[in-house]
């Protein structure tokens, strides 16, 4: 038996880690946290706010096998990652194993490389409980916020929601940009640009393009213009050439690694920390939650040799770079590979890819500046006052951008004028080529992608490195917010083009408010996000986030007590939980009148129902019930009108028969449906049930029948109450309105069971749980 257990989180680091140690040290994973609150109950003590932890039953074993070895080694090492959550699995580690703080050593690595491993061995610390009790006070404030949030919102809104103190401020931000966009009103204006040709005395032509210096806002100002263009001269006015001196950026941070990737290699924000969490654990990058851009001696040093290697010597520029955002906490170094020296590794192509995005943004931080010179050429219209800028930009020495160039947020949007320019002096002519006017519109903001969402959820304080991929995660799986296409809309435009004495004008057409895997605020985020506003300001306020962000980190320096913070935070919340929960309201949250069915003269309503979002004709107060219609996924409850709404009424409507009966296209509060001889079959949502033919509804029927053949496997005639079934998780006995499971190993031979049989497992098997009606999908 090893007399040194290192325990740690991964079994994928456990393996890199026991590479480096010797025989005598046992490397043990914990497989995350070991313990946590419980998951259908707040957990919290109500008076003293202290957390009530236990260990999952799927733990239970891993936590036995953790004690037996720990009691058997003289040593118990605890190496978990060196940020708050590692350090309180730590912790729990300690608390659960009954470990002795005296025997038990903390150390911490932010590379897992053998150098850096034995020289945390030589370097143990204790537990750092400042550190424990930050991470403390994040999951406690996050549970008292979800856990209480949520049953108001079961309430008010909708069943099965679900509020987070981040996680509600992101949707806001998302909701906030959707409104921006609605609100906006495009203006239009004209660019003007020109082509012009330098005649050299061996009457060569060098061309050079130019803009306009300003935009023209009405098409007279553009006819006005080119006529005035049309027996002008054009006289270089100045030269003007400015050398310019662009840095590096610093190497990345867990922020900047998300948006970056997500730019230049397309990944999303959790598929980046998922990868880049592989190419650390197997040794090859730093530690992935990060707030500072610091680099090690060593690896500055690393950085110079591969360099002047890869570049040459006049490539080389060390430097340090220092970390500005508050609160820079998590770890002590950027995001870096562990050996500069190779640019390239074995693993998947996604590994590959990320490593090298990794070890360029490292290697060009370590560069030198880029040197330009710019220059700026104004040009004169004779027969007016406005000027021609024609811009131009020569590399004198590339530096870092050899290797590596941030992406710019809006670079797509941008039109480039920035090229080398041919050799011009003051009081040049030039030939005029070509003038081109054409109309453009202002832009509404654009929507958040997820890296630019990551980005303002760090320009505003709110969330560290560790959330921002949960965050943006979570808003998505509650579907409170989409990753969705926009197709845009089709707009003309017109291109006004002198040339010789000519003025023409034509009209294109093109695409605009097309969108590609933005994050677009659904109907139900929206309603969410407007009622938690509305009644708890606080929560969503963006300087209450980023107050809480600042406070943790007072805990984590030791100078506020996380205890007191949540008691304090609580002693507010609590009252303002019970006072909403106790409101009442006419309307439920989100609901819109929109008019009178001209039919029945009954109100048309849209709002939230218990499936989704609904078209409502009627009240629940009338004799009649009232019709429903789920709402298209291309509609949304904020801008449906009326007649839109009134379209979804159509339904139901016969599309004909099918073995001698009327198939009907109907649709319910649970969605469209086909209806065939008193049985339903949901309509998918890529199917339009305004537009499905005979012949696709008949082919839903068929398939709807195959899988109820696949559903019931067994049936005993001399026991109609038990039944063999097939289930989502596999063959089932059916009992008495009560479900029971088959062992594993029956699986395959369920068909064979006898009734016998079949009632035995019964006997044997704990309580169930009564079968309950599930909703038609």
């Amino acid at each position: 038996m090893q007399e040194n257990l290192v325990i740690v989180e991964s079994p994928a680091k456990a393996k890199t880690i026991e590479k480096f140690l010797g025989e005598d040290y046992k490397v043990m994973s914990s497989y995350g946290h070991i313990r946590d609150l419980k998951k259908k109950e707040l957990s919290i003590d109500k008076k003293t706010l202290e957390p009530h932890y236990e260990i999952p039953e799927e733990k239970l074993k891993l936590v036995s096998e953790l004690k037996s070895t720990a009691k058997k080694a003289k040593k118990v090492w605890l190496a978990s990652d060196e940020d708050r959550e590692g350090e309180a699995i730590s912790w729990h580690l300690c608390e659960v194993l009954g470990l002795d703080e005296e025997k038990t050593s903390r150390i911490v690595f932010h590379e897992i490389t053998q150098q850096a491993i034995l020289d945390a061995i030589k370097t143990p610390r204790h537990l750092d409980m400042n550190l424990v009790n930050a991470q403390q006070a994040r999951r406690v404030l996050d549970r008292l916020v979800g856990f209480k949030l949520s049953p108001v919102l079961w309430k008010k809104v909708k069943p099965a929601l679900s509020a987070g103190r981040v996680q509600s401020v992101a949707v806001r931000l998302i909701v906030e940009r959707e409104r921006d966009i609605q609100h906006f009103n495009s203006e239009q204006y004209y660019r003007v640009s020109a082509i012009f040709a330098l005649i050299a005395p061996d009457g060569s032509a060098t061309e050079v393009k130019a803009e306009l210096d300003k935009r023209l806002k009405t098409h007279d100002e553009v006819v006005a213009l080119l006529e005035k263009c049309k027996d002008s001269t054009f006289t270089v006015e100045s030269v003007t050439k400015k050398p310019l001196k662009r840095s590096p950026a610093p190497p990345f941070t867990t922020s900047t690694l998300q948006q970056e990737a997500a730019h230049k290699l397309n990944f999303t924000v959790s598929q980046t920390m998922m990868i880049a969490q592989h190419l650390y654990e197997a040794g090859k990058i730093t530690y992935m939650r990060t707030d500072s851009v610091n680099l090690s001696t060593l690896c500055i040093n690393a950085s110079k040799d591969a360099i002047i290697k890869h570049y040459g010597k006049e490539y080389s520029k060390p430097r340090n770079f220092t970390t500005h955002s508050k609160g820079a906490q998590e770890a002590h170094e950027a995001i870096r590979p562990t050996d500069m020296s190779k640019s390239e590794i074995e693993g998947s192509s996604q590994e590959k890819r990320l490593y090298n995005l990794i070890w360029k943004r490292t290697a060009a931080s370590q560069m030198a500046d880029a040197q330009i010179e710019k220059t700026t050429v104004n040009i004169t219209i004779s027969n007016a006052d406005d000027k021609f800028v024609a811009n131009g930009e020569t590399i004198a020495f590339d530096g870092f951008m050899k290797v590596y160039n941030v992406t710019n947020d809006d670079e797509e949007n941008q039109e480039d004028y920035l090229r080398i320019l041919p050799s011009l002096k003051e009081g040049d002519n030039l030939q005029r080529r070509e003038i081109t006017a054409t109309q453009r519109f202002s832009q509404a903001p654009s929507r958040y992608t997820e890296a630019s969402l990551v980005h303002k959820l760090e320009e505003l304080g709110i969330g560290r490195p560790s959330t921002y991929a949960p965050t943006i995660s979570t808003i998505q799986q509650r579907e409170y917010v989409l990753r969705g296409d926009h197709p845009g809309t089709e707009r003309q435009y017109t291109v006004d083009t002198l040339k010789g004495i000519q003025i023409t004008q034509k009209t294109k057409k093109e695409n605009t408010g097309s969108d590609k895997g933005k994050l677009v605020p659904t109907d139900i985020g929206i309603v969410v996000n407007d009622f938690l506003i509305e009644n708890f300001p606080g929560i969503m306020d963006y300087n209450f986030t980023a107050k809480v962000e600042q406070q943790f980190d007072l805990i984590a320096e030791g100078k506020e007590e996380w205890t007191t913070m949540m008691k304090d935070f609580d002693t507010k919340f609590e009252p303002i939980v019970e006072k909403v929960m106790k409101a009442r309201s006419e309307h439920k949250a989100g609901e819109r009148e929109l008019g009178t069915d001209p039919k029945s003269g009954k109100p048309v309503f849209v709002k939230i129902g218990r499936f989704g979002p609904v078209v409502q004709i009627g009240s629940a107060n009338d004799e009649e019930k009232p019709k429903f219609a789920q709402m298209p996924a291309d509609k949304s409850i904020e801008t449906i009108s009326l007649e839109e709404a009134l379209e979804l009424f159509k339904l139901p409507r016969e599309l004909g028969e099918y073995e001698g009966e009327t198939v009907t296209i109907g649709a319910g509060r649970f969605g469209p449906y086909v209806l065939h001889m008193k049985k339903y079959v949901s309509i998918p949502k890529t199917i339009d049930p305004m537009e499905i033919t005979l012949e696709e509804a008949i082919q839903l029927i068929n398939d709807k029948r195959e899988q109820e053949k696949k559903k019931h496997i067994k049936k005993f005639e001399e026991n109609d109450k038990l039944e063999i079934l097939n289930g989502r998780y596999g063959p089932y006995i059916a009992y008495d309105g009560k479900n029971y499971r088959l062992p594993k190993e029956l699986h395959e031979k369920a068909a064979e069971l006898t009734l016998e049989e079949c009632i035995k497992i019964v006997n044997n098997a704990p309580e169930p749980k009564a079968r309950t009606r599930k909703a038609r999908k």
